[in-house]
């Protein structure tokens, strides 16, 4: 690869990612770079090699097809397969599909998009203006219509034969392929409802495609979707048993069945979140998970082991921060990564039961220190508007900051109830918490924080949104604006910022017209109308009065301070049109705003290339100079 912008974010993808995936996603690693980073110029072929090392599956053309790894020959598996009726899934990315352990058998998904409602995207540059339909893609479907429907087929590859699997009769049902039992025997796939409130574990036989249900999860609000696809962790070879990860007293735990969907016993318990298995050792009796049980501090993910009986609940690393497990092969040893926001990496080598044999690495940031001044983010703590929940952020200085000096004020917002926003490493985990550090070394007072509805604290802590998407968010982030500027003098609250992308787009837009006096200036990027989940709003027919509550538009008239619309023409997540609506609130509010089109851009910015990007991180950083003035 001569591209050196593929390597840099190859380089930066890596050294992100690699601490923390499993070996088998590591092999996979590559194909999802050239997906996410440079989808344009991704291979035709996403392929998966089968156990015995024989073949590439692959998708190309909307079908299956083998690749020989001995003479490089291909086959074509599937003819059927069009534009809007398609092998390979929903996105296709790397795990839309699963070898059966005899590589003999494919299961994969094959995703009708018919009947779904298409969405224009103008090609605006080129020589003649064109014009493309395409699918609203967040999931599938504009809030309330038609979906796409999923089917499992198995593919025999010798016989070239399709077994439909039964996956139910419930429509607009979600399906997970999780994989095989280890004699092939069974298929192993989730099926979820619509509206995230039911979620069946289901064993369907490769040769007939009949399914049974192994067990159901429900709940009155909906069900996190990051747990439901990491909820099962087939880690036994004999098939007989599996740990089952479930939410239902309210707090993310593990779980030991059968087969036949009969609970053996619960391996935890406590008021902490459960975040992953990472390996079990059958052989010694343990399972090794991360999870945040320290209630001082509730982001922290430390290893923990269980026995199988479940006794034993150990803490097995003592470093504040975040901990990125790899274990050996034989589960006798393992690899600790960790960091916090103060604290750069470090890589310990452990025994399983946490004894620290040796140090192999350590970061050395002296450079950061003398050469850039650096110094770490300051971790807070305050109420949430209910006066009592607690709640947390992360707050960045510029590096001459002097206590005695009044600095204006940036905030940085996501808000979703399916993530944590703050960071709790030493790098950032994504590109635009990264800008809270770059803001800071310009003059200003940058922080994030996670108010209630947010991932990572539990059932009830993120509930708080269900059904009432922008009701709670703001007064939350208001009242940690006003506790922060109470307690740190050199904050000035009549110059506040505030910025966000995607969700927080919508938010920064929301703070500014339901906040006009506490927000001044805002830059909204890449923004939707409304909330668009309906698994933590229902279906709008369900729901009109909390749906309508959502909305911005009917807000734009409160807007008082500076605000910039940035937005990517082919975006078809949060779609141009809906930009086009505040535009025309706000016109007929009579309420001044700057616009920032960029043509042909989609909505993730990680794929517009290296001169728009730049443009648009210039654009921020001259909107908030100008207006806010440090």
């Amino acid at each position: 690869v001569e591209d050196k912008e593929f390597i840099l974010q190859l380089d930066t993808y890596v050294l992100t990612h690699a601490p923390v995936v499993s070996e088998v996603e590591k092999r996979r690693l590559v194909p999802r770079i050239v997906w996410e980073v440079f989808p344009r110029s991704a291979p035709d072929f996403l392929e998966l090699l089968s156990p015995d090392g024989r073949w590439f599956a692959g998708l190309k053309d909307y079908n299956l097809w083998l690749r020989s790894t001995f003479d490089n020959g291909s086959v074509q598996l599937t003819t059927d397969g069009i534009e809007d009726y398609k092998w390979g899934g929903y996105d296709a990315g790397p795990s839309w599909a699963r070898w059966s352990p005899d590589s003999l058998k494919l299961a994969l998904t094959k995703v009708d998009w018919r009947e779904v409602s298409k969405i224009p995207v103008v090609r605006w540059l080129n020589p003649v203006v064109e014009v493309d339909w395409e699918h609203y893609r967040p999931v599938g479907l504009r809030a309330g219509g038609p979906t796409y429907q999923t089917e499992i087929f198995i593919v025999d590859i010798l016989s070239q034969q399709q077994v439909r699997v039964d996956t139910g009769q419930e429509p607009d049902k979600r399906i997970y392929i999780v994989g095989w039992q280890p004699d092939g025997s069974e298929l192993i796939f989730l099926r979820l409802n619509r509206d995230f409130k039911k979620v069946d574990l289901t064993a369907a036989d490769p040769a007939t495609g009949s399914s049974r249900v192994v067990l159901t999860e429900t709940t009155d609000t909906f069900l996190n979707l990051g747990y439901v696809r990491a909820s099962i962790s087939p880690s036994f070879d004999d098939g007989e048993r599996f740990i089952w990860m479930s939410e239902r007293d309210g707090w993310n735990h593990l779980y030991l069945y059968d087969m036949d969907g009969n609970l053996i016993r619960r391996l935890t318990e406590g008021a902490f979140p459960v975040n992953r298995v990472i390996a079990v050792d059958k052989q010694a009796g343990w399972v090794y998970f991360l999870a945040a049980a320290d209630r001082r501090r509730p982001y922290d993910r430390h290893l923990y082991r269980v026995n199988l009986e479940g006794n034993n609940f150990t803490q097995l690393t003592e470093a504040t921060g975040r901990h990125a497990i790899q274990f050996s092969p034989s589960k006798e040893f393992f690899l600790d990564t960790h960091s916090s926001v103060a604290r750069p990496p470090v890589m310990e080598l452990r025994r399983a039961d946490g004894e620290l044999l040796q140090t192999l690495a350590e970061a050395n940031i002296d450079g950061l220190k003398e050469e850039l001044s650096w110094s770490s983010p300051e971790e807070f703590v305050v109420k949430a508007a209910d006066n009592t929940t607690d709640i947390y952020g992360i707050l960045y200085k510029p590096y001459n900051f002097d206590p005695n000096k009044k600095y204006p004020v940036i905030e940085l917002i996501y808000a979703s109830p399916r993530s944590i926003w703050v960071q709790h490493t030493f790098m950032p985990q994504n590109e635009w918490v990264e800008q809270a550090q770059a803001l800071a070394q310009l003059g200003f007072i940058t922080f994030i924080v996670d108010q209630r509805g947010t991932g990572g604290r539990g059932k009830e802590f993120r509930d708080v949104v269900y059904g009432n998407h922008g009701r709670y968010e703001i007064p939350d982030h208001v009242a940690t604006l006003e506790q922060l500027g109470t307690e740190r003098p050199y904050m000035d609250l009549s110059r506040v910022g505030i910025f966000g992308t995607s969700r927080g787009g919508y938010f920064a837009l929301r703070a500014m017209l339901l906040a006009p006096d506490v927000y001044h200036v805002g830059i909204a990027a890449k923004a939707g109308v409304q909330a668009w989940a309906e698994s933590y709003m229902d279906l709008p027919q369900n729901n009109p009065k909390g749906w309508e509550y959502s909305s911005n538009l009917r807000l734009a008239g409160n807007l008082k301070g500076k605000l910039l619309l940035i937005k990517g023409t082919s975006d078809i997540n949060d779609p141009f049109a809906e930009t086009m609506q505040i535009v025309e609130a706000l016109i007929r509010a009579g309420k001044p705003y700057d616009l920032l089109v960029f043509p042909g851009q989609p909505h993730a910015t990680s794929k517009w290339g290296t001169v728009s990007n730049r443009y648009m991180r210039e654009a921020i950083r001259r909107y908030f100079q100008e207006h806010l003035k440090p």
